[in-house]
């Protein structure tokens, strides 16, 4: 069986697009692979269940009748620490859970800065 002659340069063309379309498709065009969009999905609803807590975690530092000296242990601390200080004070632990969030100490303590204000 013989193929006409314009055969070889159309299928050489075909691959040579796919390839290109591929390359250029995951480098500049947005696609992702399934393994990368689930990592993705996983991290935007972690940072959305904390960012909807924030609120509980203020209403727990409100309820605590000893919030002012806890406040003023955090405002003492300094960096890091002070997100262990509000690791240590309970409001940053979700419920159901035992250990405390540090994401959520982390948004409880800029949503603290701005309540204090």
């Amino acid at each position: 069986m013989t193929f006409p002659e314009w055969t070889k340069p159309g299928v050489y063309g075909a691959v040579v697009g796919a390839v290109a379309a591929t390359i250029l498709g995951f480098a500049w065009g947005g696609w992702t692979t399934g393994g990368n969009a689930e990592k993705m999905a996983k991290s935007f609803a972690s940072d959305e269940v904390t960012r909807a807590m924030v609120p509980v975690c203020l209403d727990m530092s409100a309820a605590d009748p000893e919030r002012v000296a806890k406040l003023a242990t955090i405002q003492d601390a300094t960096g890091f620490n002070r997100r262990r200080a509000v690791m240590d004070t309970g409001w940053a632990t979700l419920p159901g859970t035992e250990a405390p969030n540090r994401d959520l100490a982390v948004a409880c303590i800029e949503g603290l800065e701005l309540d204090a204000s």
